[in-house]
């Protein structure tokens, strides 16, 4: 007996390019954290943080091949072209952030004290760690919006930047918390507020996006988002003159790291962080703004 609605399994989940790619990064995935917890190790919260990356990575990728190769995510109510861009791109920068991190404060040249296996062990983590950023990077550059191209919005420029936006904010709340001293001054009080807005707006950009849920909102949300990146961009500017005033001017800080801060528990160092990346999330909404001329909203995809 044929059957009328179509083959049960879609093999091009497995077998296109994108399929390919995310084969390879539970394939990497699966041996990165496979060679930590065997004889590489772990400690402290740096670890901790890579071990979570991997498996969570590894997880949610599963997931996605096993939804699209028995055709499950047709059974979701969410945007699953939405869903799949903004992981990857999320992926993207957490598996570069842990291939970072892992090496830097993991491997070592000699094998003194931890042993020459441990530290082999340690160097194919971290090699391996590199291999599936790039697994992940092909995928975004795979599923990148196409000039012309009718396709969802979180594989847009301005989809893609949204999840980096929100990941740099979170390095911001990251360095706000280790002793920055951002409650000294009600300035530096209303930068850490331009993050926090910011922050959560964009998530909730990124969430009704993945939900699909934007054509029942009573206003018109892609008008919407582009008011609010100009604001962003608006925020993001006075935060990038006032912090920078209010920690590095010496009426209020100091210009020079201070000779006797404890490297690693330094609010100089924090306030440094913070500074950058201010600048670095002020670019990033200002290129979004200007992609976002360019595109249309396709929130059923």
């Amino acid at each position: 007996m044929e059957s009328t609605g179509g083959p049960y399994l879609n093999t091009a989940a497995v077998t296109s390019p994108v399929g390919i790619a995310r084969l390879l990064q539970v394939t990497f995935g699966c041996t990165t954290f496979s060679l930590v917890a065997h004889q590489g190790g772990f400690s402290a919260a740096y670890g901790t943080f890579c071990m979570f990356v991997w498996t969570f990575c590894f997880a949610i990728t599963v997931f996605i091949i096993t939804c699209e190769f028995t055709h499950l995510h047709s059974c979701l109510s969410i945007s699953w072209g939405n869903f799949t861009a903004a992981f990857a791109m999320l992926a993207t920068l957490m598996t570069v952030t842990a291939a970072v991190i892992y090496p830097l404060y993991f491997v070592q040249l000699g094998c003194y004290p931890i042993g020459c296996e441990v530290r082999d062990f340690r160097i194919a983590a971290s090699v391996f760690a590199g291999l599936l950023f790039f697994a992940y990077a092909a995928e975004v550059f795979l599923t990148r919006a196409k000039p012309g191209q009718v396709t969802s919005y979180m594989a847009t420029i301005s989809g893609l930047l949204k999840i980096v936006q929100a990941f740099v904010a979170c390095i911001i709340f990251g360095a706000l918390v280790n002793d920055s001293q951002y409650s000294k001054y009600v300035a530096t009080q209303w930068c850490v507020a331009v993050y926090s807005f910011c922050f959560v707006v964009t998530v909730v950009v990124v969430a009704f996006s993945v939900t699909g849920k934007t054509a029942l909102l009573w206003f018109p949300f892609e008008r919407s988002v582009v008011v609010y990146t100009f604001g962003a961009v608006l925020l993001y500017m006075s935060a990038a003159v006032i912090w920078p005033v209010f920690c590095f001017d010496s009426k209020y800080g100091s210009p020079r790291r201070p000779g006797l801060c404890t490297k690693g528990k330094c609010p100089w160092d924090s306030q440094l962080v913070i500074a950058i990346f201010t600048y670095v999330n002020l670019l990033l909404y200002v290129v979004d703004l200007a992609y976002s001329q360019r595109i249309r909203f396709v929130s059923h995809l």
